[in-house]
């Protein structure tokens, strides 16, 4: 690449139109419920663009495009692992909704008549320890459904247990390869083994539940008012349990491949793809029970694949042009943790998969217990605003006009505290105990 062997073209008329464009589609992103735009349009738009716009550039100058070429077929590769990695991890969540895995889930807890309190120390456990399997946007789309279908009105519920959940999930998908984006990457990335992030799970679990305690102050003690006698009882259907089975050997199988095999983790999951392919045809020629795979794939999140290809793309580019040579400055500068902690801020407002991408990108030298934290920052650091995360992002939709920007602020101070533990624990682990 041009920006890793000395030729700088952030001061060229390309870099600065690149960067431009960047922006600008990033303010599209960021501000999507005001344009009504699926953020999906404008990622994918910038990460092409950035390319074209590189291109013309080598053309009009007659310069050589091998180090182009070079740099888009590397940041393909990349790409394709993480996008087919999503593609079967949400196939896999697609078909456990399908087998009514979740509504099982949700009326066993809306059915047992426990206090606010009760079900908001529930929902933010099983977001804790569910995101790190199921990824926290799905996690917390799934729990925010159970809040509002408990209660509809009854706000000094509703906003403590969405941002709950939201923390819950971030928290526990940062120290899990599975649980989110940023972890995914720093995984696949080779920055730390699969077991190594699971250090993390001490000062994600703490900071979570230093937050968790101060919002259920002001959770109301009484029940909820549910009549069980209306609602139809839910049960797992035929063949959930298997897949959930299945999910679980898919994630070794993944696991595997990278630790043992040297194989990309996107290999083991497809080969667990081809299990649940496997699987429901059996279950179709034994038991006549439809299981069918392939429209679970339909109906999964396209445009998230998509929007993760527009700003990996995009990254690319700037990375490409030199731009994140500055940010390797940075870290010279100011130190390793210093900027890692800053990173946590600065994805509550940037959202965490671009900032950690530019990390990666920009490939600081920095020990494995750096790395941990800046995946940790980057995952939790979202939590601090409504819209800093996937998952934030997915609950204010869920309970529009109710978990909004101005709820959430209003106990961000809860969040903040909790961000703060976790890096006194991270600090305390690493850096004073040395226990890695």
């Amino acid at each position: 690449m041009w920006a890793s062997s000395g030729q700088d073209m952030t001061t060229t008329w390309v870099g600065i139109a690149c960067l431009i464009v960047f922006v600008i589609g990033y303010y599209m992103v960021a501000t999507e419920e005001n344009y009504h735009i699926n953020k999906a349009k404008p990622a994918l738009f910038m990460g092409t663009f950035i390319f074209v716009l590189i291109g013309i550039y080598n053309y009009i100058n007659g310069l050589d495009s091998s180090a182009l070429t070079q740099s888009v077929d590397h940041l393909i590769l990349e790409i394709a692992e993480i996008f087919f990695f999503l593609l079967v991890a949400m196939t896999y969540i697609e078909v456990l909704i399908e087998r009514r895995v979740f509504d099982t889930l949700k009326y066993n807890l809306v059915s047992r008549g426990y206090s606010y309190k009760k079900l908001f120390w529930l929902t933010g456990a099983l977001a804790f320890f569910i995101s790190p399997v199921a990824d926290n946007l799905t996690t917390a789309l799934i729990l925010s459904t159970v809040l509002i279908t408990i209660e509809k009105e009854n706000r000094k519920f509703l906003v403590p247990g969405a941002i709950n959940i939201v923390v819950a999930a971030n928290a526990g998908g940062a120290w899990s390869p599975f649980g989110d984006i940023t972890t995914l990457m720093a995984w696949m990335a080779e920055k730390a083994p699969f077991t190594d992030f699971f250090y993390l799970f001490p000062a994600a679990f703490l900071g979570w539940i230093l937050t968790a305690w101060l919002l259920s102050l002001s959770v109301p003690s009484d029940k909820p008012l549910f009549d069980v006698s209306t609602e139809v009882r839910v049960r797992i259907l035929k063949g959930g349990k298997v897949v959930m089975g299945l999910g679980i050997v898919t994630i070794i199988s993944a696991v595997l491949c990278q630790q043992l095999f040297k194989l990309p983790p996107m290999w083991g999951m497809v080969f667990g793809l081809s299990l649940l392919k496997l699987y429901s045809y059996q279950l179709k020629r034994r038991h006549r029970e439809e299981l069918n795979t392939f429209k679970s794939i339909g109906k999964i999140e396209h445009d998230t694949l998509f929007f993760f290809f527009g700003i990996l793309a995009a990254v690319g580019g700037l990375h490409f042009l030199g731009y994140l040579d500055l940010a390797v400055k940075l870290y010279d500068s100011l130190g390793a943790t210093t900027v890692n902690i800053g990173i946590g801020f600065l994805s509550a407002i940037v959202d965490n998969v671009p900032v950690m991408s530019a990390v990666l990108k920009a490939n600081p030298d920095m020990s494995m217990d750096q790395w941990l934290l800046v995946t940790m920052t980057a995952g939790i650091g979202g939590s601090l605003i409504s819209f800093g995360s996937a998952a934030g992002v997915g609950v204010m939709g869920k309970l529009r006009g109710i978990y909004t920007f101005g709820a959430h602020m209003k106990y961000s101070w809860t969040v903040l505290a909790g961000y703060i533990l976790s890096l006194v624990v991270w600090y305390i682990q690493f850096e004073i105990l040395d226990l890695y």
